[in-house]
């Protein structure tokens, strides 16, 4: 196992604690949750960088890393339904957006391309605020923050619908 790839095996155990931690009631424990959430999502960073900077991009990290960036994003989303700050039918939206690109990614033919290609910036949006939506959402602070991690979400969500019909409607190369 290469270090990329112990990285995103860390971060799909760092979920484990930050569960734990969002059902502890006391502001403590999501101060520490928010530390594990904010880490946790930094690997995925570093892991990519040291794929690429290493030169040891594997079959493994091509299927392990997005998974755990799904699990990192949807367990919380999941203990924020519960506290009922957010809706079930916006994180269904997100869930079901993700296990679709992921499973063209898996079987392009599916998608009737030759070639899925990886996240583009819509993407990448999407996820940095989902990020930002989770971290605001958990932070035990005043009602002003809760507002913006509404706020947050909410953009994320719309990201997530952009994101993936970019990702699904394949762009004609003719324009005859």
């Amino acid at each position: 196992m290469n270090i990329p790839n112990s990285i995103t095996l860390i971060r799909i155990i760092l979920v484990i604690p930050l569960i734990y931690l969002l059902y502890q009631p006391e502001n403590n424990y999501q101060w520490i949750a928010l530390a594990i959430f904010i880490i946790a999502a930094l690997t995925d960073w570093l892991d990519g960088y040291l794929a690429r900077k290493l030169n040891q991009i594997t079959e493994l990290g091509k299927f392990l890393d997005p998974l755990t960036d799904k699990i990192l994003v949807i367990a919380p989303f999941l203990v924020l339904i519960e506290r009922q700050q957010i809706p079930a039918w916006a994180v269904l939206i997100i869930i079901v957006r993700e296990i679709v690109i992921a499973g063209w990614r898996v079987n392009p033919q599916l998608a009737k391309q030759d070639n899925i290609s990886g996240a583009n910036i819509w993407g990448k949006l999407k996820t940095v605020m989902q990020i930002i939506a989770i971290s605001l959402l958990i932070i035990p602070l005043s009602d002003i923050w809760q507002t913006f991690g509404l706020i947050s979400f909410w953009i994320a969500l719309f990201l997530t619908i952009i994101s993936g019909l970019i990702y699904i409607i394949p762009i004609q190369k003719d324009f005859k």
